[in-house]
């Protein structure tokens, strides 16, 4: 039976992974994004189940203690958490599953599933990072400020991931994204699991 492959994307705010994995969700047949839970506010635009599941700090303590997480991490002041539920039955199904998580999260997925493939986003630069965080205008001077100064901390992280893509020009790295993951899936592993009954026939006398 097909089985998918666990896809990891991270990268520091304001380096664009979340307009990329929208991108490749269009793009990409069988690609499915997990919706993590979060207890940070509801941003302007955002709407709750399709871009985080907003809860409060109790009830994801509770999912915490009844082992409902593949993975948390706790960014900037609030928790953040994986359905391990959800990423386990749709692997099952043989979609793909992109998680959009930050590096401590990664790690933790890394640990679990050392199949998982990791990619990396990176600024051109940090001046180009700061520019993108102020024009999506969501977080204020004070929250850009911290974000920029935590930023060299998660971007030293990169050589833990097995792919690093520069966010420069949009449409490149998009290429860049999706011929990673079209690579990942026929990679001899997957092939000969997703491919058991051709190879099967094909063996036949």
């Amino acid at each position: 039976m097909k089985q998918g492959t666990l896809f990891i994307v991270t990268a520091p705010s304001g380096a664009g992974k979340t307009s990329l994995v929208n991108e490749l969700l269009h793009q990409i047949k069988n690609l499915l994004v997990s919706v993590s839970h979060t207890t940070r506010p509801i941003r302007p635009g955002e709407t709750n189940g399709k871009n985080y599941h907003f809860i409060d700090e109790r009830r994801f303590l509770s999912m915490l203690s009844n082992g409902d997480f593949l993975e948390t991490a706790d960014v900037y002041g609030y928790k953040y958490g994986t359905s391990s539920k959800w990423v386990s039955a749709e692997l099952g199904r043989g979609n793909d599953v992109i998680l959009e998580i930050d590096w401590q999260g990664a790690i933790q997925i890394k640990r679990q599933f050392p199949g998982a493939c990791s990619i990396f986003i990176l600024p051109p630069s940090l001046e180009a990072l700061i520019d993108r965080l102020h024009k999506r205008q969501q977080d204020d001077d004070e929250t850009i400020a911290r974000r920029m100064a935590q930023a060299k901390e998660v971007i030293s992280h990169v050589k833990d991931a097995d792919y690093a893509v520069v966010n420069d020009r949009f449409d490149e790295t998009l290429n860049e994204v999706s011929s990673i993951i079209q690579s990942r899936r026929l990679k001899i592993e997957a092939q000969m699991v997703n491919l058991a009954n051709l190879l099967a026939n094909l063996a036949k006398d």
